[in-house]
C-alpha cells in the first residue's frame, strides 16, 4: 500500500512573525526522511495551493512533494479520519531532533 501524507504550511513548515517567515527546521528535516522513505507527499494550505507551492519553493523542498493544494472544506467518506486504519496526525512540536 502507497504511503501518502498532507503537510500543511502555516506554522508546520514555517512560522510568521511579522513579516518576517521562520522555517521550523525539524519539520523540513522530517519531509525531507518521508520522501526519501518513499512517501507521496502533497503540500496543502489554508492559503491556497499556489501559496503552498511558493512556501515549499521558498524553503527549498518543493522537489519533495507530488503535489500542492488548498486545504479542503468538505470531505465526504464514510469514516472519520480518527477511524481510518493506520492514520495518524503528527503535530510538529512532536517531531524528534534530528
Amino acid at each position: 500500500m502507497a504511503r501518502v501524507a498532507f503537510v500543511d504550511v502555516d506554522d508546520t513548515l514555517v512560522r510568521s512573525v511579522g513579516t518576517k517567515r521562520i522555517p521550523m527546521v525539524r519539520t523540513i528535516e522530517h519531509v525531507r526522511t518521508l520522501k526519501n522513505d518513499g512517501w507521496g507527499l502533497y503540500c496543502w494550505s489554508a492559503g491556497g495551493g499556489e501559496y503552498a507551492r511558493q512556501s515549499a519553493e521558498e524553503l527549498g523542498i518543493a522537489d519533495c512533494f507530488v503535489g500542492f493544494l488548498p486545504k479542503p472544506n468538505l470531505m465526504i467518506d464514510d469514516l472519520r479520519p480518527d477511524e481510518w486504519r493506520g492514520f495518524s496526525i503528527l503535530h510538529p512540536s512532536n517531531l524528534q531532533n534530528s
